[in-house]
């Protein structure tokens, strides 16, 4: 059983509503189950034409509210409508007359016993819900408490289930995200949408704060994506940005304006003070974690780094400085004849060393011949002053791609693995690496191109979260898969001829999102652990279809050598076989736990 929560200020309207046919004629049968007295003494009187006359109740609602008219409420009037499951049974006028009565008396509203608490009315117009309609004024001269009502009535809610025999619901956990209104559904059912402009939103600021590594890229990225940006600046310090909303040029207004969302209002965690929290490294971070990215990563990476920056500036100065803030470091090159002049200069990432330890440096001419200092200089002096470049979209090779997905499916089985171990010795531990898998799940789907993995990413949303939109500890395995977004979302989708390495990836985001949902069960979070197994159902799905598109050699003709490598790449980035692995994991994250403070089963290691 489910109620929300609602307030406003005209009972005759609403009255006139519950009473009525309905917006499209889906009320039937209108009439009081429950009140303040008896339903049948406050039952409204019928005219000749058969419309009940509402004007006594609205009045006796009203009475204790007028005699309180110099310290009432702005909105005087609560509203509560409570529904079944549509797997429910249908409950009986006296059953929904006890679960109206207990939602009063667990909100303080008129306790049981009391005679003299707020003035109500249960409406009953269909076979699965109910409206409680209630006047916030005591009957004895008193101002009732509204305080965590919303909390109150989930917990009613819960005692009906129980009582009645009903379909359990979750209790709040303060992790889900804002829902879009009724009229946000009606509108884009209207105007034909896909989906509500609150959901396309929230999906994008995701994806972009998943991929960005500071916020400027975060607001460069959401602007990429199609998204209109409004920041907004503190009044003591106008270049101080304190917050920022998001909009669709295609929803307006009736005056033609656009229509804003700020960060809270997509989700408790997307305000920009969390999500700098997000992008602030700790001290000596290593951004991409390049001590584990192969040397060919590596190289990609600081390609990209180098030429953006030599894009959005226009002289030597500016280029390292821009180098520097996106957390490349830099060794200049001076010439050995006149000491102040700069002829070279070379970049590698934090943690990227030989085997000696020491930092191994890549010069511009090692990365593209583009990008030697003379070269840049050159670019530089014949581009007009103060413009940026233009040019074409950075781009990774094929070979560069396929190595940082490889890297990417191996990093999301390891953070599979640390979530597992976690589950049942220490929750806290693997709050973090949930919180990001979010990230790696949102990049993917968008790198990938997928409906089927937007699905999972948008379905996994509630798992990643923790209550009350907190910021979990960093952890090591959280950095790792922040990095893995961001490193996907500069590689962006692989080769056609890759099909094998999505299916891996796939597969280990799969069984990361199945030991997430182990997570939830075992620390007793229900929502979370659903949101978390409907995430696994989803990549469960996009991995069979990316394994169904794996390219195939013919029969009795010889693989080609690149697919072959791919495959067996695949086969190492597997925790077990490609199919064996997620049914198992999937299946044991689905299955209700056998006992608390059990430890999971030990998993196979890796098939050779």
């Amino acid at each position: 059983m489910i109620g929300k929560v609602l307030r406003g200020t005209n009972t005759g309207g609403l009255l006139r509503y519950l009473f009525g046919p309905g917006r499209a004629n889906e009320h039937t049968d209108p009439h009081l189950v429950a009140g303040f007295a008896d339903p049948e003494d406050l039952e409204p009187e019928r005219r000749p034409d058969g419309s009940p006359d509402l004007r006594r109740l609205t009045g006796l609602l009203a009475q204790p509210v007028a005699a309180l008219a110099c310290q009432s409420c702005e909105k005087p009037v609560w509203h509560c409508s409570l529904r079944t499951a549509p797997q429910d049974r249908v409950l009986s006028d006296g059953e929904w007359a006890q679960a109206a009565a207990g939602i009063m008396h667990r909100t303080g509203l008129s306790p049981e016993g009391d005679d003299l608490g707020v003035r109500w009315v249960a409406v009953r117009h269909a076979a699965d819900h109910i409206h409680i309609v209630a006047t916030l004024a005591r009957q004895d001269g008193g101002k009732p408490s509204t305080w965590n009502d919303f909390y109150r009535v989930r917990e009613a809610c819960q005692d009906a289930e129980r009582r009645f025999g009903l379909r359990p619901t979750a209790p709040a956990d303060h992790t889900a995200a804002r829902r879009a209104t009724r009229a946000e559904k009606e509108q884009a059912a209207r105007r034909g949408w896909d989906e509500t402009p609150r959901a396309a939103l929230r999906r994008e600021v995701c994806t972009a704060a998943a991929g960005a590594g500071t916020e400027q890229e975060f607001f460069t990225r959401i602007a990429q994506a199609g998204v209109l940006v409004r920041l907004r600046h503190s009044t003591t310090r106008p270049g101080q940005v304190t917050g920022y909303a998001v909009g669709l040029a295609r929803h307006t207004a009736r005056d033609g304006g656009v229509i804003w969302y700020g960060g809270g209002k997509l989700a408790a965690d997307l305000t920009l003070p969390k999500l700098r929290a997000r992008w602030q490294p700790p001290a000596g971070h290593d951004p991409f974690h390049a001590a584990e990215l192969p040397a060919s990563a590596v190289r990609a990476v600081l390609r990209n780094k180098v030429t953006i920056a030599a894009r959005q500036v226009r002289d030597e100065a500016g280029f390292f400085a821009r180098l520097r803030a996106s957390g490349v470091l830099v060794r200049v090159r001076f010439s050995e004849t006149d000491p102040g002049q700069v002829t070279g200069y070379a970049v590698t990432l934090p943690g990227h060393t030989g085997t000696d330890g020491a930092p191994r440096w890549y010069s511009g001419g090692r990365l593209a011949a583009e990008l030697t200092l003379p070269q840049l200089r050159y670019r530089w002096a014949q581009a007009p002053s103060g413009t940026p470049e233009s040019g074409a979209v950075f781009c990774f090779t094929a070979p560069e791609r396929n190595t940082i997905y490889q890297h990417a499916s191996r990093q999301a089985a390891q953070a599979a693995e640390h979530i597992r171990r976690c589950a049942y010795r220490d929750p806290a531990a693997a709050a973090d690496a949930a919180w990001a898998a979010a990230d790696t799940l949102h990049v993917a789907a968008w790198a990938l191109r997928s409906p089927v993995l937007r699905c999972a990413a948008d379905a996994y949303d509630r798992a990643a979260r923790t209550g009350h939109g907190r910021i979990p500890r960093r952890s090591r395995d959280g950095n790792r898969l922040r990095s893995t977004a961001r490193l996907l979302a500069m590689a962006g989708g692989v080769a056609d001829d890759t099909s094998l390495l999505t299916a891996a990836l796939v597969a280990n985001l799969a069984a990361l999102a199945a030991a997430v949902a182990e997570l939830r069960q075992a620390q007793q979070h229900a929502a979370q652990a659903a949101a978390a197994r409907a995430a696994a159902q989803h990549l469960h799905a996009a991995m069979t279809q990316a394994r169904s598109q794996a390219p195939r050699p013919a029969r009795g003709e010889e693989p080609r050598r690149g697919a072959a490598r791919a495959a067996g790449r695949t086969r190492t980035d597997f925790p077990v076989s490609l199919l064996r692995a997620l049914a198992r994991q999937t299946q044991a994250a689905l299955r209700p736990s056998s006992g608390q403070g059990q430890l999971p089963p030990k998993r196979a290691g890796p098939s050779r």
